[in-house]
């Protein structure tokens, strides 16, 4: 027996404990489970060590200049007071590299959500509406101006829905101007459509991959299993 017919074995019975789901959550399904999640974390590590740790910080500073050496000084104490977290008695020391761990990311995604999601929304919206953003294709220009207020009413609106800042007027609980719940209900009808979209593409992907799964489960079981058997 090939040891691609092997592996490919395998993977028809790991799919074989994966559906099992379906009856319930049990040993084998948990057996698959934990293979998959085993395999993963051995597989990030393997990475972390060989395209990170070695090339990143252990070459470099026993080949690197006098000068690499010293930069790396800082991410090598902050790794191992990061590893001080392991050790109940000691685990404060970890918590400045928690603390820059969680600072970056931080700023990461802050970055990230206003220059990449929110100014661009924004200059997309005002851009849908100009005609010369577009003049060099045959769109109607009716319907380019409709579809850019559409937009810009849907990125108002749905911006308005998290405002949260509301008035507070002596023996009346605190409400939200007028204006403003007319435009967040405005902007819970394009979130229903929005997440309702990305359910039906969720739906969609994990039925494709179910019957990619059973297509496969198929095919092993008459050109591989079958002739082992009979």
């Amino acid at each position: 027996m090939s040891p691609d017919t092997i592996w490919t074995l395998v993977a028809f019975a790991l799919t074989i404990l994966i559906l099992s789901y379906i009856f319930g959550d049990h040993f084998l399904f948990r057996l698959a489970t934990y293979t998959f999640v085993g395999v993963a974390t051995g597989y990030a590590v393997v990475l972390v060590i060989y395209q990170v740790l070695l090339p990143r910080l252990i070459w470099p500073l026993m080949q690197g200049s006098l000068e690499e050496r010293a930069w790396l000084l800082v991410p090598l104490i902050l790794s191992v007071l990061l590893l001080s977290k392991l050790i109940p008695s000691i685990s404060r020391l970890g918590s400045l590299s928690m603390a820059y761990l969680v600072g970056i990311g931080a700023a990461v995604t802050i970055g990230g959500a206003v220059l990449g999601t929110l100014i661009t929304q924004a200059r997309a919206s005002l851009t849908a509406i100009e005609l010369s953003a577009q003049s060099g294709q045959s769109t109607d220009p009716f319907m380019q101006i409709l579809d850019g207020i559409v937009l810009l009413l849907g990125t108002i609106s749905t911006l308005a829905y998290f405002h949260f800042s509301a008035r507070s007027d002596p023996g009346r609980p605190p409400r939200r101007p007028i204006w403003v719940e007319g435009l967040a209900g405005t902007g819970k009808v394009f979130i229903a459509i929005t997440l309702g979209s990305l359910f039906a593409g969720v739906y969609v992907a994990a039925i494709t991959a179910l019957i990619q799964r059973l297509d496969f489960l198929i095919f092993v079981f008459y050109r591989v299993i079958r002739p082992m058997i009979f």
